[in-house]
């Protein structure tokens, strides 16, 4: 099934691609590489929940942000190539939690971003992965997440 039905078949709407918050773009397009910038999980109001994850954010609330950075992400990469049909695989996730100090579980929290990615791709949803921990992510976020996507 591509992509794109797969969406439908999910009921998933993708919401209108975030615009840059700086001096950057959201994807460039490299070959039949598209990297995509560091994503959050900005909701359709504009606005993003704040929260340090292990302190004042549950692994649960931060998984749901994970998706949500998740389906930014796809909308912005939808914009840059068109469709997500063309999507062969995505490469590279670097998945960033905004956590406490003590906190170990930041691959559970990006589990949300991953799960998605195999939702909507299935096996050529699964990639290669870092999921690290930050003393804190603009504006506060929880979660941010950039990616490597392979084109055809």
């Amino acid at each position: 099934m591509s992509a794109e039905a797969k969406l439908k078949e999910l009921g998933i709407e993708l919401p209108t691609p975030p615009t840059p918050l700086g001096n950057y773009l959201e994807a460039v397009q490299v070959g039949n590489l598209v990297f995509l910038a560091g994503h959050g999980p900005r909701r359709a109001d504009n606005t993003s929940q704040p929260g340090k994850v292990g302190d004042d954010m549950s692994i649960a609330e931060a998984h749901a942000a994970a998706r949500l950075v998740g389906l930014n992400a796809l909308a912005t990469l939808r914009a840059e190539i068109g469709s997500l049909d063309r999507v062969k695989r995505i490469v590279k996730v670097l998945g960033m939690v905004n956590a406490a100090p003590d906190f170990n579980e930041h691959p559970k929290v990006i589990d949300g971003y991953s799960n998605l990615m195999v939702e909507v791709f299935g096996e050529a949803g699964r990639h290669a992965r870092s999921a690290v921990g930050m003393g804190s992510l603009p504006f506060q976020i929880p979660v941010e997440v950039e990616m490597i996507v392979e084109v055809g």
